[in-house]
């Protein structure tokens, strides 16, 4: 069946109170941390497809997006960039939906009002926003989680789930407005972005999805399994190794963790972190850097 522009299963799943889990591709999705952990809850879950955008090349650029090409069974096969729809029924608890979006190139509002109809034709009550971006944080310290939430019930999980607001200000992506309208709707919206150590730049950084992981498991309850932390803690011994063989690294990790040691005070305290002098010149240099990257 036809849903704006997406073509989807019929007859549609019943669905029992639907959560949208939902990444977004590639503007808040560093180290893939965010596509990780999603990818983990469709297997573990044993999620089903449900749709896709019927026509993919009026949104997306594929000189941007490239198209992949592989064998299967001997066959070529080509692999059109899109964003995929599936959904997984749970016996207790709501059942989940999962968008795995790209951000659009060309008639991003049509995309956006696409995305929205699809939210209210599911019946979704709650759209989750998992992202994970660059920042000026040490990998030798518990990663933060910064969000925002509208609806009564999920802005009392995120305080329990101890993740602090986002004061972030500055260039954004179309998609956002997804967000903003669908809290127009009734539907609670939470967004859940781990923020990475720049230094690191993994292509599957393990650590960010099970932080990510670990935040949903305080709403849902889903256990990540053992070989998912065994992967995160054997990526944190890695990058130890990585560090010591650097004196200049390890110097920039030092100054990462005295002040994220300052800011972890700071908000106990809920007073003005005292820096050095050294500290405040070398993060204010790194910063530069970090914007010009």
């Amino acid at each position: 069946m036809k849903s704006g522009m997406f073509d989807l299963v019929d007859p549609l799943p019943v669905l029992q109170n639907p959560h949208a889990i939902v990444v977004l591709r590639p503007w808040t999705d560093a180290g893939n941390a965010a596509t990780l952990a999603m990818s983990w809850l469709e297997s573990i879950l044993s999620a089903k497809q449900l749709g896709k955008i019927s026509r993919p090349g009026m949104f997306f650029d594929f000189t941007r997006y490239r198209p992949v090409t592989r064998y299967l069974l001997g066959n070529r096969e080509i692999i059109i960039p899109n964003t995929i729809v599936t959904f997984a029924r749970q016996e207790k608890g709501q059942d989940f939906v999962f968008i795995n979006m790209l951000e659009p190139n060309m008639f991003a509002e049509q995309y956006v009002s696409s995305i929205l109809r699809l939210l209210t034709i599911l019946g979704i009550k709650r759209y989750c926003l998992l992202g994970s971006m660059y920042d000026m944080v040490p990998h030798t310290r518990p990663l933060i989680v910064t969000g925002g939430a509208i609806g009564e019930t999920v802005v009392e999980e995120l305080k329990k789930a101890g993740i602090g607001s986002s004061s972030y200000e500055g260039p954004t992506t179309i998609c956002s407005l997804i967000t903003q309208e669908a809290g127009k709707l009734g539907i609670e919206t939470v967004s859940l972005i781990v923020r990475l150590p720049q230094y690191t730049q993994l292509e599957k950084d393990y650590t960010g999805q099970v932080r990510l992981l670990d935040v949903l498991h305080s709403f849902y309850g889903i256990t990540v399994d053992d070989e998912i932390l065994r992967r995160a803690r054997q990526q944190i011994k890695d990058i130890d190794v990585e560090v010591n063989r650097s004196r200049k690294l390890k110097e920039v990790v030092n100054h990462l963790e005295a002040y994220y040691d300052a800011q972890s005070a700071t908000r106990q305290q809920k007073e003005t972190p005292e820096l050095s002098t050294d500290i405040e010149n070398f993060l204010k240099e790194m910063e530069n850097r970090f914007k010009q990257d």
